[in-house]
């Protein structure tokens, strides 16, 4: 099946989303609240939506949680990817990836120097990868971040990443 088939082919993914920050709250939320807007619109289903301070055990214990639960297809975590000392996002999902996409933080920071803001992207850091058969993805907390990589990078390939995934894993 070729690589068009796949993304005609979608099916719906069970999502997990993270917010990391120290001062976001329910109500504050914008950029989790956005990236759930986009999955469902996109025909996917959030079993799980948590803020979460910016604490590498906090996340790590989350992703972990995530990857561990059998109703989970795709992690997406927004917030903590910055470069100030509190900011430990990217470290943590690197030490957890069985697999890298190198590609997604690439493409993410040439769009948003493109079409979002300038040179300032060489401040953005985003990473994917796979964890224990989970797709993650990690943005920064921006609605403008999420918006980007959503539109642009993660919703045209979730269900294709997932397959390719899963694909070769007995059931």
């Amino acid at each position: 099946m070729s690589v068009e088939q796949h993304k005609r082919n979608l099916k719906t993914l069970r999502c997990m989303v993270i917010t990391v920050s120290d001062t976001r709250t329910e109500i504050t939320d914008k950029s989790g609240k956005l990236m759930i807007e986009l999955l469902e619109k996109s025909g996917h289903y959030v079993e799980i939506k948590k803020i979460i301070p910016d604490e590498q055990t906090s996340i790590q214990n989350m992703i972990d949680a995530g990857c561990d639960n059998s109703d989970i297809d795709v992690i997406l975590i927004n917030g903590g990817t910055g470069i100030a000392y509190r900011d430990v996002t990217i470290e943590t999902v690197k030490n957890v990836l069985d697999k890298e996409l190198p590609g997604f933080g690439e493409l993410f920071r040439m769009l948003s120097y493109q079409e979002d803001i300038g040179s300032a992207a060489i401040l953005s850091r985003a990473i994917a990868g796979v964890s224990n058969h989970t797709a993650i993805f990690s943005t920064p907390g921006s609605s403008g971040a999420v918006k980007l990589a959503m539109e642009k990078l993660i919703l045209p390939e979730l269900s294709h990443i997932v397959h390719e995934i899963k694909k070769d894993i007995c059931k």
